[in-house]
């Protein structure tokens, strides 16, 4: 299983401790990059696809784990 598969069966069994720094790489498997909206957007960060698909995520901190809540709308979006 590659690093990637790991991440993605990682994603999708939903861990109470998905990290933002696992997220970032996760969207980039699916076409996603982060737009840059200026030197200072806050901790709200912007994903887009090639079709111009967003996904507007808030960086959480200071841990930086995910929530439910949002894993849930990235994995809609996614599709999985």
């Amino acid at each position: 299983m590659s690093k990637k598969e790991k991440l993605i069966a990682r994603f999708l069994s939903m861990p109470s401790d998905f990290h933002y720094d696992e997220m970032v790489p996760l969207l980039g498997y699916y076409g996603f990059y982060e737009v840059k909206k200026g030197k200072t957007s806050g901790s709200r960060v912007k994903f887009e696809n090639a079709e111009g698909v967003p996904i507007i995520l808030h960086k959480p901190h200071p841990s930086g784990i995910m929530k439910k809540y949002q894993m849930k709308q990235v994995k809609e979006i996614l599709g999985l």
